[in-house]
């Protein structure tokens, strides 16, 4: 709709208001109340642009770690008043993201109703020659690129 009442705007020094309204199909008073809007508009981007300059503050402090909540949250320590979704919608404009932490993934679990295998050894791992009792095992090694599985 912004659209339509800059074009107004735009062409009511060759136009008439009221012929733009009528072929626009918008009404008068609309375009009226939006351009009577137009100077709280203009205070909102500055308050919005003093607020993305304490958020990217705040976020590069934290090594642009800290997400909405704690942006939110040091800001009312700062004693700014201002809502949570005011400072997402800020912080998604301008591209400012925390960082999420990866959810850990668990090793296997065995089902509920899962049997456990039979020790036959009896948990005694001594062999009087080689090759006469056998085990394995699994577990992994976190590297860089990501788990390495040992089986032996």
């Amino acid at each position: 709709m912004n659209e339509v009442y800059t074009f107004i705007e735009a062409e009511k020094t060759t136009h008439g208001v009221a012929l733009l309204c009528w072929l626009l199909k918008v009404a008068r008073s609309s375009f009226y109340a939006w351009l009577a809007g137009e100077k709280a508009r203009a205070a909102r981007r500055v308050a919005d642009e003093a607020l993305a300059h304490e958020i990217t503050v705040l976020h590069i402090a934290s090594q642009a770690t800290y997400g909405v909540p704690r942006i939110h949250a040091g800001l009312r320590r700062l004693g700014h008043r201002v809502n949570h979704k005011r400072v997402e919608r800020v912080m998604h404009e301008r591209g400012i993201t925390g960082v999420t932490r990866r959810k850990r993934k668990s090793l296997t679990r065995p089902a509920k109703k899962a049997v456990p295998a039979v020790d036959l050894i009896g948990r005694d791992f001594t062999a009087e020659a080689p090759g006469t009792r056998l085990v394995g095992d699994i577990t992994y090694i976190a590297t860089g690129e990501g788990r390495l599985y040992l089986a032996t």
